[in-house]
């Protein structure tokens, strides 16, 4: 079972961004920066949806998705990808954690809903000779 480690979520509290993936149906792919995320468990992620038009479609279509998150800060450079299941959440205490979090930083922004991605893959985008391999294969 894949599971964050405490260096993933240093590295995720960290960052001031994330580029998250999704693709439709037919396999067409979008990529935007997101800043709103927030950890939810050793293995789900949550982020606010307020303007995520494509991504929100193409979760509908095709609910699969990564997300990359970096530290540049640090030497050596540190970078995870975590791929994974997402589900869309428009009302309950995930959702009303998304509302909160988007108005204690940005009052005139409301999350239109919460993104849960239920992780079931972890990369090293770490540069080195771990980079591109799964947590899982790194002994």
């Amino acid at each position: 079972m894949v599971k964050l480690t405490e260096d993933m979520k240093d590295v995720m509290e960290k960052t001031r961004g994330y580029a998250i993936a999704t693709c439709t149906k037919n396999g067409i792919p979008n990529v935007v920066p997101i800043h709103f995320i927030k950890i939810l468990s050793d293995d789900e992620i949550m982020m606010a949806d307020i303007f995520m038009k494509k991504s929100f479609e193409n979760i509908q279509q095709n609910p699969v998705m990564a997300i990359s998150v970096w530290d540049w800060d640090v030497k050596p450079r540190k970078g995870y990808q975590f791929k994974g299941i997402p589900r869309i959440e428009t009302s309950g205490k995930i959702y009303d954690m998304a509302v909160e979090m988007v108005k204690a930083e940005k009052p005139d922004l409301t999350a239109k809903s919460a993104i849960v991605v239920k992780i079931t893959d972890i990369f090293v985008t770490t540069p080195g000779p771990d980079a591109g391999k799964n947590v899982e294969e790194i002994s």
